[in-house]
């Protein structure tokens, strides 16, 4: 016991106070720090460019849209380049879940087919029942058109039309697909873009190889779902945009005072010529020198 009281009673003696620092210095202190900004970075799926106002329900009615212009929509910092202006446009909810029955398929019909500014392919209006629908719409798609969609997987691989959605394991070797899940059950969330397709290339096993506009190959689940036929609009990276009042139009910002024509970063110089040079003759080869064997 005495040795344990000697042992606190030197850890208490060797414990150095803890001086309050004045106030004055404590200001000074506070006076110098900066606001640390937590700046988003552009990319990884987030885009600066609109935020869509979605409802509680599914609906076909266009909905509103807050045009971010490149700025964060909390701090108001610009956060991407190049973005600004361009007409307005009405945001169309696609519904990304192509759902059918587990035996046979329900059939969907086409009403309309119209083109929605804020993607690169066109929309399509089906009604299945007494519910009305956006899809993305396939390059030969038409008013009228009848879908089917089906979770079934046959013994037999289907023959499907475009705009049917099936299972890959229902569909053979060779078809091109898009709007296909990663995994069963999600949203269709890969080949969406205007004239993309990828093409089932074989199976094995549970599982099915496709390959993405992307030249990769992947090995999905069978029971994943995918939409048969190729994306709408395929000239679209063809389309030429002409003059810099387009570009306005489709919501790009110039990249103001970077180009001038003559003394810009990225204009052609137009820069005097250098001074003329006279061409001499060529020097005259150096003559070898004449070594003697003979000792003198």
């Amino acid at each position: 016991m005495q040795s344990l009281m000697r042992l606190l009673s030197t850890t208490l003696t060797f414990q150095t106070p803890v001086r309050a620092a004045p106030a004055g210095v404590a200001l000074q202190q506070l006076r110098g720090k900066t606001k640390v900004v937590e700046k988003p970075k552009p990319g990884a799926g987030q885009q600066f460019r609109r935020t869509v106002h979605f409802p509680e329900e599914y609906t076909v009615e266009p909905l509103k849209i807050t045009h971010l212009a490149g700025r964060d929509p909390v701090s108001g910092r610009l956060v991407a380049k190049g973005i600004g202006g361009g007409i307005k446009q009405q945001y169309r909810w696609v519904k990304w879940v192509r759902d059918g029955p587990a035996e046979g398929a329900q059939e969907e019909l086409v009403l309309e087919v119209l083109r929605d500014g804020c993607r690169t392919a066109k929309v399509a209006l089906v009604a299945v029942g007494d519910e009305l629908k956006y899809i993305l719409a396939t390059e030969n798609m038409k008013a009228g058109d009848i879908l089917k969609t089906s979770r079934f997987i046959p013994r037999i691989p289907v023959r499907p039309n475009e705009g049917d959605a099936y299972p890959l394991g229902a569909l053979p070797v060779g078809t091109r697909i898009h709007c296909l899940e990663k995994n069963p059950g999600q949203m269709c969330h890969l080949i969406h873009a205007a004239g993309t397709f990828g093409t089932i290339l074989r199976k094995f096993d549970e599982k099915v190889v496709v390959q993405l506009p992307s030249k990769r190959e992947f090995a999905f689940q069978r029971t994943c779902m995918a939409t048969v036929g190729r994306l709408s609009n395929p000239e679209h990276n063809k389309e030429h945009v002409g003059s810099a009042q387009r570009m306005r139009e489709m919501g790009n910002r110039p990249r103001s005072g970077l180009w001038k024509r003559k003394e810009g970063k990225h204009g052609r110089k137009i820069r005097r010529l250098p001074p003329m040079t006279t061409i001499s003759p060529p020097a005259p080869p150096k003559e070898e020198a004449i070594k003697l064997t003979l000792p003198l």
